[in-house]
């Protein structure tokens, strides 16, 4: 029988590249995950770039019930990877007894410090819950602190709507498109709040939990107000453009935003290449309080 020797040289390459590979997948192990290729059967769902490989190799994350987590703001997550300010939480989680729900310490009701329907100390402000609206839960929650410096103004760029009925359908379309287009796999909708035609603030994810809007350079300290619809040719009606004037008040009131803020659109991002909110919206918002021209810092 003949044998074949491995040089030290051909050993070493082989454990660099499965210790790259183990390295690449940790993401994917820390939500208990699975990297394989999406050919394959998936208990749970798909999540992108957790895994090494190619793009069609992604990581199957397990479907485990984390409701009474999420109800508290939280996050089911190991905990050997710590819950920067916050505090675990047992008994909240699916899964192995390691993976518990790291609560922030800046409250724990679903709604948080925005009235979820009605006007409450908010003058001119509607707000129509997550609840009210059917949405789904995030995929994954993350704080942010509060009061926030900026403020931006975007459009869906998509369908209008005009009543609570289309409202919420629109809702639910545009939650669904940023949580599961390939493009976009967003862990919830991306906005703060979203603004319909009848005049309503729909809930997104509110004023204490990071976004998903205007990129990586704001999201986690800025406030994203988005119009149901396209406004590049055409104005918003009367009663949004009230309404989003009047949660930003709101905002300042309730200490969630900085009475000192700066107002900007969604284009004068810092390496954007977008005409959102639409030229008609752009030119609008240019007329409001605080804003501010140029780039956003």
């Amino acid at each position: 029988m003949k044998m074949k020797f491995v040089s030290v040289l051909e050993l070493l390459v082989v454990l660099v590249c499965c210790t790259d590979v183990v390295l690449s997948d940790s993401k994917c192990l820390d939500k208990y995950g699975k990297c394989q290729y999406t050919s394959s059967g998936c208990s749970g769902s798909y999540q992108s770039n957790l895994c090494n490989g190619p793009a069609n190799r992604k990581c199957c994350v397990p479907a485990f019930n984390d409701g009474r987590c999420i109800s508290r703001r939280g996050t089911c997550q190991r905990t050997s990877l710590g819950c920067g300010g916050g505090s675990y939480v047992s008994g909240l989680c699916g899964g192995p007894a390691d993976r518990r729900c790291c609560v922030s310490g800046t409250g724990t009701s679903t709604g948080g410090s925005v009235p979820s329907s009605g006007s409450g100390s908010c003058s001119g402000v509607t707000i129509v819950s997550r609840a009210q609206w059917g949405a789904r839960n995030p995929k994954s929650i993350k704080g942010m602190p509060t009061p926030v410096s900026l403020v931006f103004i975007h459009h869906t760029a998509g369908n209008p709507c005009s009543d609570f009925a289309s409202c919420k359908k629109v809702m639910q379309g545009v939650q669904y498109y940023h949580m599961y287009d390939p493009e976009r796999n967003y862990v919830d909708i991306g906005y703060n709040f979203l603004v319909g035609g009848d005049g309503k603030i729909y809930e997104g994810r509110g004023w204490d939990r990071e976004g998903g809007h205007t990129g990586k350079l704001y999201n986690n300290r800025a406030v994203a107000i988005s119009f149901l619809g396209n406004f590049t040719n055409q104005s918003p009606t009367s009663s949004a453009l009230r309404a989003a004037q009047n949660l930003i008040a709101c905002g300042v009131r309730q200490g969630k935003v900085s009475s000192n803020y700066k107002l900007y659109g969604h284009r004068q991002a810092r390496a954007a290449s977008t005409t959102c909110p639409g030229n008609t919206l752009y030119s609008i918002i240019q007329g409001w309080n605080r804003y501010t021209s140029g780039t956003a810092p």
